[in-house]
């Protein structure tokens, strides 16, 4: 029986829905226009927010508990590939972080991330998660509520650096018309 929005979700089904999510980012960057800088560079930002929070809940809570469980070969090579996959994710994630929306090797860096991520999914989703559904030592329910718990705290540690990345960009703007004003009553004559 299918769950509803409000029944807690396994862990695999967590994961399956970030896939989804991301991969219907990856599809409408396929149809923006690159000289939309600003739509290009939001889309963008979402795509590296949903995998980064996915690629931690992975690291932190799933692989290890996978690998505590798993014995057969096959699926523990599975899991090297897929930290080998997130170091490279990470860093072209890093790259387009550098990158100005407008640089011509943003979309090539963000293409070629698209593709590194959709290789990854499909070797979990086809491969490593039919194993993992079958660890009888597993708990997917009570992973997927720590998961989900993770989740809400990143997203909390995400919403508090980007108030405090706001506060900054405003005292600096105020900074900066703090210095215009000094600088323009030091231009402007006094009479005696």
């Amino acid at each position: 029986m299918p769950k509803t929005s409000g029944e807690p979700r396994d862990a695999i089904e967590m994961l399956t829905d970030d896939h989804k999510r991301v991969q219907k980012l990856f599809k409408r960057f396929e149809k923006i226009e690159r000289e939309d800088e600003d739509s290009l560079r939001d889309l963008v930002d979402r795509a590296i927010a949903e995998l980064q929070v996915h690629s931690m809940l992975e690291e932190e809570l799933f692989y290890p508990a996978v690998r505590a469980q798993i014995s057969d070969d096959e699926a523990e090579d599975l899991l090297n590939e897929a930290d080998v996959e997130h170091e490279s994710v990470d860093e072209l994630i890093a790259k387009l972080q550098e990158l100005e929306a407008g640089d011509p090797m943003y979309s090539a860096y963000f293409t070629v991330l698209t593709e590194y991520v959709k290789h990854h999914v499909r070797e979990e989703e086809k491969e490593l998660f039919p194993r993992v559904r079958k660890l009888q030592d597993l708990d997917l329910e009570q992973l997927g509520r720590d998961m989900q718990t993770r989740r809400e705290d990143l997203k909390s540690e995400a919403a508090a650096d980007e108030a405090d990345d706001e506060r900054a960009a405003a005292n600096a703007r105020s900074a900066d018309s703090d210095d215009e004003l000094e600088d323009e009553e030091e231009r402007t004559p006094t009479k005696h």
